[in-house]
């Protein structure tokens, strides 16, 4: 019993001990915060000390007089009304409310002026500040004077074409939003957006205050060419509305029934009649009727059930109306696709393989196919009779890794879902994909048995005895091409062949997620920036096949994000979580360098720090630190991309030195942006989302002005002007098979590929800042500025509109 008690108690003394300790460290943090604070205070102060002095000296005449005026009156004041002793005290007093009153005055201004950024009296250095903390960096020697620096908007734009995993057939599409906040903590009702697949812009906004937590599902009518709109919001009971978007009303409700869980799914008929698909694998029809009108409305539609049909094993998850007037259903259980006659009764079905995921959505393909989305983010083109064929291979987890090709329209990403997938940015395919795993061919290739603690030849640990399947996060190329490494959430890191994807070589670093991976010019060395606050650093040999310790760089007091290699492979420049930017010399050990301003006129290989004199300009006003995700520099250094917090690709002007600068804002995420590469040749920029989980290809375009009778093309390595005499156009490249089946289906609409892509060129910068006010409603920084375009880009950019029309009328159709 002594021992049970004693047990008991010793626990419970653990227990608040970790407690105590846990309190001490948020007191700490909590000090920390305090001091950066008081010390911002003072340091403010002395500034505005200093400006006042500053002021007094260029005019003394004028101070004194006016000092002199204040104590005249006080000292009439004063006799009036017998408020103080003597005019000495009178004089000193008054000296010190007026001294009090402008230093008041200067520091609230000065407040102000340091939210920008400030210069050293010398012009060697500039402070920029976030969080109260100062960020130093140094002026390049080549800067003779900082205020001559100007930064405009960069000739380069940007311009959508390529979207992986999200494939729209229609102009005008619908999406449920749920309920939320925005950045500035208002609550945000769910509604339905209308927007243009084209330009961006919001068309129309339904339904605000009438739906309960979110907009589960959502379908245009098909036999009045998609006048209405029939909705399924998320309350408790699952209510289906039916409105004319165009008007923005409602003009039907359904009555109450026996509910499923859920209702995952709805289509209208041509007749009129909605179908629902529910969790329960349930086919409901849904027939309108009219009810009695009450006083002073009209007659009321009514949605009631008229059949039940038990369609599958589980969930319906998606219906398609065919053009025939047949119908397609998916199951997630039974990952059954199901067509159904006009009568609705089952006539083929197929399975979709287990290794494709559970059926998602369903759409009508070219003649007999049909294409089918999945959970793990594939697309399958597919027959009854013929089966499946894999198209569209995407990520199913929050996207990190990005890395392109050194010479070759590659680039290669890696996600949590443990996946490294190499595109094709010309063809617009997945050219492979492997899981980042340690497979039992690698142990083989070494004589080694799985879960067996292992070092190489070199002393370093060789990771063994882990989970089989590692989630990337980053990734760099190798400059020969031949092999990339990829960092992963655990510390450790591969390297796989680039053609074959076979696995080269794997090390680890610590056991905390690597941030980044970078090879030097040369590809003799490899940083690879860790969250335990070093880089270590490799020496590397036969092609990037063979890689062993050189050293490691201590003395951040954060996360590494970022690190960037002098030319001559020397010395590194890194950022961290706390916002320092600090410099390594490489050859004397991977020491610290103390006098930053030595490192000032290094012209970096690559720029991907967040931080630095060249690109600080980037950074929004009273961004907190973690509002930049990435930031990488063309290889012709002359702009720059950034990928944001708020959905946003922007592209800056380099070098960017001068705060709040201008530049071209892109939205096509739904979700935080994680990374930006250019490609070998700057002619496309790829970015990747996070929660989207969705890669973005842009074009980067420029504009060239030349004579009226000339027509201009969109160029990106070279610039074609093109007589408007000539009527021979060169044809462009063709989309892979999949895209142009789904371009066809478009024909309907009056789309083809051409006109599609030059829409989207004209919308894109005809309307870009207007339609991001409204497909972003209250997420929209009033204080970015908005630019317009000159009027005679407008008539440039029809003609190139009609060019790239003549183009598609004169090319072969494929």
């Amino acid at each position: 019993m002594n021992d049970s008690i004693s047990a008991a108690s010793t626990s419970d003394v653990q227990d608040r001990l970790s407690a105590l300790e846990l309190r001490v460290q948020q007191q700490e943090d909590e000090i920390t915060v305090l001091k950066a604070a008081l010390a911002d205070v003072l340091r403010r102060l002395a500034i505005s000390e200093d400006h006042v002095a500053s002021v007094r000296k260029s005019a003394p005449s004028k101070a004194v007089g006016k000092v002199e005026l204040l104590i005249k009156k006080s000292l009439t004041i004063e006799k009036a009304h017998g408020a103080w002793e003597s005019s000495d005290d009178s004089r000193n007093k008054l000296m010190r409310v007026a001294s009090t009153s402008k230093l008041i005055s200067k520091v609230a201004k000065n407040a102000d002026k340091h939210k920008d950024v400030i210069v050293s009296q010398e012009g060697e250095y500039i402070k920029m500040f976030m969080r109260g903390r100062p960020i130093t960096m140094f002026i390049p020697s080549d800067v003779e004077n900082y205020d001559d620096i100007r930064t405009e908007l960069p000739p380069e734009k940007l311009k959508l074409e390529w979207v992986l995993a999200v494939h729209p057939d229609k102009i005008r599409i619908a999406t449920g939003q749920l309920a939320g906040v925005d950045k500035d903590g208002r609550p945000l009702q769910p509604h339905v957006r209308v927007w243009d697949s084209v330009s961006l812009a919001t068309l129309q906004v339904i339904g605000l205050g009438t739906f309960e937590r979110g907009v589960g599902c959502l379908d245009f009518s098909k036999a009045d060419s998609g006048t209405h709109l029939c909705v399924i919001d998320d309350s408790n009971e699952h209510m289906l509305t039916v409105w004319d978007w165009q008007r923005k009303s409602k003009i039907a409700e359904i009555k109450k029934y026996e509910k499923p869980k859920f209702v995952q799914c709805l289509a209208f008929l041509g007749n009129g009649d909605v179908l629902t698909g529910d969790s329960g694998g349930i086919i409901l029809i849904w027939s309108k009727t009219t009810v009695e009108a009450t006083p002073g409305k009209g007659a009321k539609g009514v949605y009631q059930i008229s059949r039940q049909i038990k369609a599958h094993d589980g969930s319906v998850f998606t219906l398609c109306q065919m053009r025939n007037g047949m119908l397609l259903t998916g199951g997630g259980k039974d990952r059954k696709i199901i067509l159904w006659d006009h009568d609705l009764n089952p006539e083929r079905e197929i399975e979709v393989p287990d290794q494709y995921g559970t059926i998602r959505a369903v759409a009508e393909g070219k003649a007999d196919q049909f294409l089918v989305g999945t959970s793990r983010n594939f697309v399958l083109r597919g027959t009854f009779n013929d089966g499946f064929v894999v198209e569209v291979q995407g990520h199913t987890d929050e996207l990190w890794g990005l890395a392109s090709h050194p010479f070759k329209d590659l680039f290669l990403t890696c996600a949590q879902d443990r996946q490294v997938c190499m595109w094709n940015s010309v063809d617009h395919t997945l050219e492979w994909t492997r899981l980042l795993d340690l497979s039992s061919d690698f142990w083989d290739s070494f004589g080694l048995r799985r879960g067996v603690g292992s070092q190489d030849v070199d002393g370093a640990v060789t990771c063994l005895c882990l989970p089989v399947q590692e989630p990337g996060h980053c990734a760099d190329f190798h400059p020969s091409g031949a092999v990339v490494a990829i960092g992963t959430h655990s510390g450790r890191w591969f390297v796989l062949d680039a053609e074959t994807r076979d696995l080269v070589s794997i090390h680890t670093d610590g056991n905390e997620q690597l941030s980044v991976m970078r090879y030097s010019v040369d590809g003799t060395l490899l940083a690879v920036g860790s969250h335990d606050n070093f880089i270590y650093l490799y020496v590397v040999t036969e092609n990037g096949r063979k890689y062993s310790r050189y050293g490691k760089c201590t003395g951040h007091s954060s996360y590494i994000t970022h690190l960037d290699w002098s030319p001559d492979n020397k010395y590194i420049m890194s950022n961290s979580g706390d916002y320092e930017i600090l410099y390594w010399d490489i050859p004397s050990g991977c020491k610290l360098i103390r006098n930053r301003s030595d490192c000032k006129d290094i012209d970096w290989t690559t720029y991907t720090c967040v931080l630095g004199f060249q690109v600080f300009g980037v950074w929004p006003e009273g961004s907190d630190g973690t509002d930049i995700n990435a930031l990488v520099r063309s290889h012709n250094r002359k702009v720059i991309a950034v990928a944001d917090d708020f959905c946003k690709v922007h592209l800056f002007q380099y070098p960017c030195s001068k705060p709040k600068a201008p530049s071209h804002k892109y939205s096509a995420h739904s979700s935080h942006v994680t990374n930006v590469s250019f490609t070998h040749s700057d002619g496309h920029l790829i970015s990747t989302g996070g929660k989207d989980m969705s890669i973005i290809q842009w074009k980067l375009v420029e504009k060239v002005t030349l004579p009226p009778n000339d027509i201009v093309l969109d160029i990106s390595a070279t610039k074609v002007p093109v007589p408007a005499s000539e009527n021979t156009v060169q044809s462009p490249a063709h989309l892979p098979q999949p895209f142009n089946e789904m371009n066809q289906n478009e024909s309907v609409t009056g789309s083809s590929p051409a006109s599609l892509e030059s829409n989207l060129e004209q919308s894109a910068e005809q309307s870009e800042e207007q339609s991001e006010e409204q497909s972003e409603g209250s997420s929209l920084d009033p204080a970015e500025p908005s630019y317009e375009e000159p009027s005679n880009e407008l008539s440039e950019e029809h003609s190139e509109s009609t060019v790239t029309e003549e183009q598609q009328d004169n090319s072969p159709v494929s």
